[in-house]
């Protein structure tokens, strides 16, 4: 486990509470207007520090590049590990209070520097293929005594491996993108055919979702203990589900289109060397995993606390309804990263896989509003007085991740959506 260097401080002032500290330098993509050239920067503070211009000024040079005034990350991801450690201790370094390459420049400063409430912050990378799991044990549980059996909550599968499936990249998109309300296949009544409506039970998934820095060949599976070394960073992750759509489509072949509207990600990428000190074990797993899930380290998770809350529209305040942590995943990010290739599935730099939704013991740690609210017998109840049991049109959801230790914070920003109202439809014309 890597150790924190306290003594470590910017020349920028930066609140005690940000989740963006000198320890942290998350990547993004942004532009200083909402059209303007979209190029790679890093959060510091209140700030996001224009890499392209640390490029340009010859301060920051990798093997390979230029790879910072581009649209996304993808190329200087895929360059590999050894560009991802120069990088980060050199922009250390720039933003260090000891440091006056920067910090004694006003000029460079105000070619670099912007404050984050001024720019716009997009995708930050070109996700090839995105994939859901459905990792916390906890959440497992509860959807399964919801609609199946109590004692029998559990498929028998589940605590063999890390169940999944495949989404859609195509609708991966950044916080702040409004969300118009899905459409689809319901079918209220058991007995009649199905009806077209708009969705009346849209949830949202409190989870996150690493980004693959290192692909494979088709045919070569990437070995657990190698799985971290294929993995760049991590984002917070809304996968918003339509849960009544879900509910009749789901089988035989699982999630469809009650899952491909949209699937929300935070701007920051946290790099996993930022993340190393607040690793963690993952819950004991019984049985003991076959041979090809078994890892050597028992530190394969992490200690990330999360929050989910509800803003109606014009509501004055927000209210939480939901605080967890990683740390209740069953199932490893290096795990899921196996079983995902070990029949030889090809994985490529960009790649994002969803944790699933991530639940904890308790009902106020639950990751979904579907378990908050028990499948909407137990409505929550929000500051003003107005009750929820899914998601209504105009409320806004927003998740937010940080990891503290020893004074030091290491935090994700949040993942913010709006829920617009579904489109009308006319299908007598």
């Amino acid at each position: 486990m890597s150790t924190i260097d306290n003594t470590l401080t910017s020349f920028i002032n930066i609140a005690s509470d940000s989740d963006f500290s000198i320890h942290n330098l998350p990547y993004g993509i942004f532009s200083d207007t909402k059209s303007g050239k979209h190029r790679a920067g890093v959060a510091i503070g209140e700030h996001v520090l224009d890499l392209s211009v640390l490029e340009t000024e010859g301060l920051l040079s990798l093997n390979g590049g230029p790879y910072f005034n581009q649209s996304t990350l993808n190329a200087f991801i895929d360059s590999g590990r050894d560009n991802w450690t120069q990088a980060r201790q050199t922009i250390q370094t720039l933003l260090s209070s000891d440091n006056a390459t920067l910090r004694d420049n006003a000029d460079l400063q105000k070619k670099a520097l912007f404050k984050q409430a001024d720019v716009t912050m997009h995708l930050p990378v070109r996700v090839p293929g995105f994939t859901d799991f459905y990792s916390s044990k906890e959440h497992a549980t509860n959807v399964g005594t919801m609609f199946r059996d109590p004692n029998n909550a559990l498929l028998p599968n589940w605590n063999e491996m890390p169940v999944g499936y495949n989404g859609r990249a195509s609708t991966v998109i950044v916080s702040g993108t409004d969300i118009v309300r899905p459409s689809g296949q319901l079918k209220p009544n058991p007995d009649d055919r199905p009806i077209f409506s708009a969705c009346k039970r849209l949830d949202f998934e409190l989870e996150t979702a690493f980004v693959v820095g290192k692909g494979n060949h088709i045919g070569q599976p990437i070995a657990v203990d190698d799985a971290s070394d294929h993995i760049f960073g991590m984002v917070l992750l809304n996968d918003w589900s339509a849960r009544d759509i879900q509910k009749w489509e789901y089988v035989p072949l699982g999630p469809f289109n009650a899952k491909t509207f949209a699937s929300e990600v935070s701007p920051w990428i946290i790099t996993m060397d930022a993340l190393a000190p607040f690793k963690t074990a993952c819950p004991a797993q019984e049985p003991k995993p076959l041979a090809y899930l078994n890892e050597k380290s028992s530190d394969n998770s992490f200690d990330i606390h999360l929050s989910v809350e509800l803003l109606p529209k014009d509501a004055e305040k927000a209210t939480v309804i939901c605080e967890t942590n990683f740390k209740y995943m069953y199932w490893s990010m290096a795990q899921q990263l196996t079983h995902h290739t070990i029949t030889g599935c090809k994985v490529e730099v960009g790649d994002m896989m969803g944790s699933g939704t991530i639940s904890g013991p308790t009902p106020d740690s639950y990751g979904s509003m579907l378990e908050i609210a028990w499948n909407a017998t137990k409505p929550v109840t929000l500051k003003g007085g107005e009750t929820r049991s899914f998601i209504e049109d105009g409320d806004t959801v927003i998740m937010k991740g940080y990891s503290e230790k020893d004074g030091i914070r290491v935090g994700f920003g949040e993942v913010r959506g709006k829920i617009l109202p579904a489109l009308s439809f006319d299908f007598d014309k």
